[in-house]
């Protein structure tokens, strides 16, 4: 599914959907943020949605002459179709600093040595990617989940793009479909949350930095955005007050098992 999030003519964000969950993957959105004739695509996705995500590109930019792929972190829902975007386009590829070692390994189809010139790190304290003269701020968002974790903010639309911070695995339910109602999305997203993020601090912090941009929309890799200052910052206010990864583990999360079954 394709849903045009902005476009006032000549800057364009566009949500992709493929929804893999027939294939025993994980619903994924992928974006397209385009200006004046660039593009960026954002968290691509792996294998299982190269080829629409290709397709439904295609309608919309040249491929070939794609700026960048940028990946929020190195996880496989986010990045492992690499190797195809490199060979198929004259993309940058745009990762966090922490994860730059880990390119070659996804690009099994180009030399090592071409990809040197073509892997833009983000360092730790984030920075403005220019897509045409269009600014995308990659902010930092580290440990929601991974150590080395960026979410991206377009200034044009006032959209934030939280890779999984947000994110609620609801099968039908894209992108497209923002959330209506806040408290009865939470046990949507809350189990995901407590597991995957590591630590209400870092869950402050994060609301503390994005309450200083205007933001429109939030818009997660997975299930539906949250659209309108309103909603914006019901999220905000939830994430700054959960409790979640190491603060919910106790000493019996570590213990040896003494389990009387074996593997043989």
């Amino acid at each position: 599914m394709t849903v045009e999030l902005y476009n006032d003519g000549t800057h364009m964000c566009i949500s992709y959907d493929d929804d893999v969950s027939v294939s025993d993957g994980i619903q994924a959105n992928q974006f397209l943020v385009a200006h004046d004739g660039h593009a960026a695509v954002i968290d691509p996705g792996g294998d299982l949605t190269y080829a629409g995500l290709y397709t439904h590109l295609n309608e919309q930019i040249t491929v070939k002459d794609l700026d960048y792929v940028i990946a929020s972190h190195q996880d496989p829902d986010v990045i492992s179709s690499l190797s195809k975007w490199v060979v198929g386009t004259d993309c940058k590829v745009v990762v966090p600093q922490l994860w730059v070692r880990f390119v070659p390994h996804l690009c099994r189809n180009a030399k090592v040595s071409s990809l040197r010139d073509r892997v833009i790190p983000i360092p730790d304290e984030g920075m403005t990617i220019r897509i045409g003269e269009a600014p995308l701020v990659a902010i930092p968002a580290h440990f929601l989940h991974s150590e080395g974790n960026f979410q991206f903010y377009d200034p044009t639309s006032k959209i934030l793009f939280s890779g999984d911070l947000g994110a609620s695995l609801v099968e039908g339910q894209p992108t497209g479909d923002s959330v209506e109602d806040f408290a009865s999305h939470i046990p949507l997203m809350e189990g995901f949350h407590k597991r995957y993020m590591n630590a209400n601090k870092v869950c402050r912090y994060w609301a503390s930095m994005v309450r200083e941009l205007d933001i429109e929309w939030i818009v997660p890799q997975h299930g539906p955005a949250f659209k309108g200052k309103d909603m914006v910052n019901e999220f905000i206010d939830w994430i700054e007050n959960l409790e979640c990864g190491i603060d919910l583990m106790t000493q019996d999360n570590y213990r040896v098992q003494k389990r009387t079954d074996a593997w043989s």
